[in-house]
């Protein structure tokens, strides 16, 4: 089992209170048609487990099998710098056949994003972040996405509704 290397900072994208019990980590690709399946499953289980969990996003885009998923990583950086990242987390998610530079300028003006935020997004300054996280992610023994880690711990179990609901409850209540 593999462990969580790069802790948690006030730097990450975090939903949920610091001092929840149970911390579930994602590093996702907003490309990767597996993340996009999960999407849906893990805001279900956030809202599950409400003020019992802290999700985290972290970005692990696999460039060389999606085209687009460093610029959409890049893109939900910059409007994490004018306070939506989630907002684009989202609607990255919720429109994953739709990542190309015109789509991403779109979503810009859609979010209420300055005019600048898409040549942000496009002009590198997030680059070091994405590499952050996905660095972080290779040295926790992330292969491939999604990869979940659940208090620290790889968690490679069922990722179906009940499963995941029933394990974080149980961590939950032994905290």
């Amino acid at each position: 089992m593999s462990h969580l290397t790069l802790p948690i900072t006030a730097q990450d994208h975090t939903q949920g209170p610091v001092e929840a019990p149970v911390t579930l980590v994602e590093y996702g690709d907003y490309e990767c048609p597996y993340c996009g399946e999960a999407y849906p499953l893990l805001k279900a289980v956030q809202s599950a487990l409400g003020a019992q969990l802290r999700f985290v996003f972290r970005n692990f885009p696999l460039t060389e099998m999606h085209p687009h998923a460093l610029r959409a990583a890049q893109f939900a950086e910059a409007a994490g710098a004018h306070g939506k990242f989630w907002e684009a987390h989202d609607m990255l998610y919720e429109h994953q056949q739709a990542l190309g530079d015109h789509d991403l300028a779109r979503y810009a003006h859609e979010l209420g994003l300055p005019p600048t935020a898409f040549g942000e997004a496009v002009s590198g300054q997030y680059d070091a972040r994405i590499e952050a996280d996905f660095l972080g992610g290779v040295r926790s023994g992330v292969n491939g996405t999604p990869t979940l880690f659940v208090n620290g711990e790889r968690y490679d179990g069922p990722r179906d509704y009940d499963t995941l609901v029933s394990v974080l409850t149980e961590l939950a209540q032994r905290r």
